[in-house]
């Protein structure tokens, strides 16, 4: 089957048209028509290969939805005409341990939707029926691209951590990821303190669900709410002052990671020691839990904010991206 796409020749190169064959279909893969894909920071970290393992050609893309088109002969749970979202992984061993307690995500077998393989900016993807997501019937499928990584990357964490619906809860960095959250958060039933260092982003945060924006730039403003929040999330990849949101932690309160910041985190052992704190991260989460993320959205008409452009103006929803302009997330949509 012939897959045309949009690939990185080389490191920070613009994507260029690119086509290539599938091959024959394995017993338990699934071939997607691509009606969507959302843009990740990820696929921009892996078109400059700044985690060192990117093959090229390469084509990006790992918040897909579209329509299943073909089947090999051992597929369960999908069936051609069904709509699907693929996200990060393609696939995973189903027989490791991991696998086995139905933690697909930690599976060290996995393999990723674009790592080592070709994604789904292009008409067409492929992957195993175990990460091919069935969609609520009343999905917007226009919108639900990010959900597919960004969106479990932020839900995951409130299910590792047993988040209640009284907490006082706390999201560093309202953008792609962090507006998720709120979102998510929101609708748990939590009080949201979000934490910004862009003015211009606040009255679009409090019309999401915050009930406070603190500027986290400000020492003062972060010592208002010392002590007052039982987690936590991270959502930006870079250096923070640690400690300072480590004070904001209630006693035996959760600080979690899903930025991927580089640099190693400085963490007082006292600040976790005295109040019996935590600190923890995770990826993504389990097929299972993905769908049942994808419930609670359409349960709550809960989206990410989007801005839509078509397929072949990839370069240009790129450069709006790296130049942080956008509002929230951007999707790709095939014609």
């Amino acid at each position: 089957m012939k897959v045309n796409g949009y690939a990185a020749t080389r490191q920070n190169a613009k994507l260029t048209p690119y086509s290539y064959e599938l091959g024959e279909i394995g017993p338990e893969q699934v071939d997607i028509a691509v009606h969507y894909c959302g843009i990740c920071h990820s696929d921009l970290s892996m078109i400059n290969n700044e985690w060192g393992m990117t093959q090229y050609p390469f084509v990006p893309g790992h918040e897909i939805i579209g329509k299943v088109i073909a089947t090999g002969n051992a597929v369960k749970n999908v069936a051609i005409g069904d709509k699907v979202g693929l996200g990060w992984m393609s696939s995973s061993c189903m027989s490791c341990e991991q696998c086995m307690q139905g933690e697909h995500h930690l599976c060290a077998n996995s393999e990723a939707t674009i790592v080592g393989r070709n994604g789904g900016f292009a008409d067409k993807v492929r992957g195993h029926w175990s990460w091919t997501i069935p969609l609520p019937d009343d999905i917007d499928m226009s919108k639900a691209g990010p959900l597919l990584c960004g969106g479990i990357t932020v839900f995951n964490p409130i299910i590792l951590a047993g988040v209640q619906p009284t907490n006082t809860v706390g999201v560093i960095g309202i953008g792609g990821l962090g507006h998720m959250a709120l979102k998510f958060l929101k609708h748990w039933g939590c009080e949201v303190i979000a934490f910004s260092s862009n003015p211009d982003k606040k009255k679009a945060i409090m019309e999401m669900g915050a009930s406070r924006v603190i500027n986290s730039r400000s020492p003062e403003e972060l010592e208002s709410i010392a002590g007052q929040l039982d987690f936590i999330l991270n959502t930006t990849n870079v250096t923070l002052d640690w400690n300072s949101y480590l004070t904001t932690l209630a006693p035996k309160g959760r600080f979690h990671t899903v930025g991927a910041v580089l640099e190693p985190m400085e963490i007082p052992a006292f600040s976790l020691i005295m109040g019996e704190k935590s600190v923890g991260g995770s990826p993504i989460g389990s097929p299972a839990l993905t769908k049942t993320m994808l419930d609670f959205c359409v349960r709550h008409n809960i989206y990410p904010e989007v801005e839509e452009f078509p397929m072949e103006k990839v370069n240009e929803a790129i450069e709006h991206l790296e130049e942080g302009k956008a509002r929230f997330r951007i999707v790709l949509k095939n014609k």
